[in-house]
């Protein structure tokens, strides 16, 4: 059959199946459209399948074009291979590329892990730009050397090791889809990256804390006032800097003086109420005001569909932008403003080993600062004990908030 006789036939509404060339036909469905069938005979049974709707490409298949589509078919067929069964196929028989791999790896850390986030950016950031465009078979053991090596020259042990993990993870989970045979990461250690990381116990002073804060004041063009009452709420309440946030404005009674902390927000699993300091309020008072109606303290400061509250690098890279770290390639470091004011090199995670450092110095009894921080307690103590201590951790709180807040002397105006 040619065009002229295939158009007829759709003029005509003739329904049925046409033979047009070898195992391929013309089939007229009682809405006068036609498709393209395949028959075709595999497994001594007989199959046909449809491979596209008649008419001009894209939409369409033309009777060349459906030829060709035809022969395709009898090739698999010839191979073995059945075509129908070979569409059901999983889309992970597509993947291909280090990206391809690593981004199936990545749906995965998203329902298995707290903080997905974390893996992802290290991928995104230092992995993918090295090898996500070569197929997974062509990577060697150098490439990975390369990365890692890179990441610890920048000054990034840590980031090295993790890297390293992940590398390891992506590429064993190419082995399992059958895709290499040996993992190129599998011979390193810690001691290729970024080398054996030792625990950190980096705390402030009291003394520090005012100074630090007094910086923070100064360059608010830099350190923006958002952060800076990020940072205090963390020191002063010693919750992790993910709670902090994350944090929803339905979560805080203010009339009772409460946030609770869902089960499913804490890293214990366990659900915790934290009381709010009275020195606080006005701090909240103001991120009402600034979060613009938003259910969130921290509201994203650009559309993302990732999140509706601020990156988890805000804090981190508006503290190293301070010290005079660089964390935008496409821009040059800054005067380490903190270095100049006395203060040692911090990370924001040691806010909350403050709180914990600052609790003791107050004679704050160890089972209370360490329920402050939400730490479950350890052996039978941790087994027997099951008593909030709300009212102590409540006290400890009031204490530790009153004595920072009243050393902020910029802050005065809002005591």
């Amino acid at each position: 059959m040619n065009d002229a006789q295939l158009k007829s036939k759709l003029r005509e509404g003739t329904v049925g199946k046409f033979n047009v060339d070898r195992g391929l036909y013309f089939r007229v469905t009682p809405e006068g459209t036609g498709f393209w069938i395949v028959r075709y005979t595999i497994n001594n049974k007989r199959r046909e399948i449809t491979i596209g709707r008649y008419g001009k490409p894209p939409e369409g298949l033309s009777l060349a074009n459906a030829k060709l589509e035809a022969a395709i078919v009898r090739a698999q067929v010839n191979e073995g291979l059945d075509p129908i069964a070979e569409k059901k196929r999983s889309s992970l028989v597509n993947l291909n590329t280090v990206n391809d791999i690593a981004l199936d790896w990545l749906e995965g850390c998203n329902k298995r892990l707290e903080n997905p986030q974390i893996p992802e950016r290290v991928y995104r950031k230092d992995i993918s730009p090295k090898i996500g465009d070569l197929p997974v078979g062509r990577v060697n053991p150098r490439d990975i050397l390369g990365i890692i090596r890179d990441i610890d020259n920048s000054g990034r042990p840590s980031i090295a090791n993790d890297a390293l993990v992940y590398c390891k993870q992506i590429f064993n989970h190419a082995i399992k889809l059958g895709l290499i045979d040996f993992n190129v990461a599998l011979a390193f250690t810690n001691k290729d990256a970024g080398g054996t990381e030792k625990s950190r116990v980096r705390a402030l002073s009291f003394n520090e804390v005012r100074s630090v804060f007094n910086v923070f004041s100064e360059n608010s063009q830099q350190f923006t006032r958002e952060n800076y009452i990020a940072c205090l709420l963390l020191i002063c309440l010693g919750v992790r800097k993910g709670e902090l946030i994350a944090a929803q404005w339905k979560e805080f009674d203010f009339d009772n003086l409460i946030w609770t902390l869902d089960k499913n927000r804490t890293k214990t699993g366990v659900e915790i109420k934290i009381p709010i300091p009275v020195k606080l309020l006005p701090y909240f008072e103001e991120l009402k005001v600034r979060s613009c109606e938003s259910d969130y303290l921290f509201p994203a400061r650009r559309a993302s569909k990732k999140r509706a509250y601020i990156s988890h690098d805000t804090l981190n890279h508006a503290l190293a932008k301070l010290f005079g770290m660089k964390v935008d390639s496409n821009k040059s470091p800054l005067t380490n403003k903190l270095q100049q004011a006395g203060v040692e090199h911090f990370v924001i995670h040691d806010l909350r080993r403050t709180c914990r450092s600052l609790l003791a110095e107050l004679s704050v009894p160890s089972h209370i600062a360490e329920r402050c921080l939400n730490h479950k307690l350890r052996g039978v103590e941790g087994i027997y004990d099951r008593y909030d201590y709300f009212d102590e951790r409540k006290e400890a709180l009031d204490i530790l908030a009153k004595k920072i807040i009243e050393s902020l002397n910029h802050d005065r105006n809002i005591i």
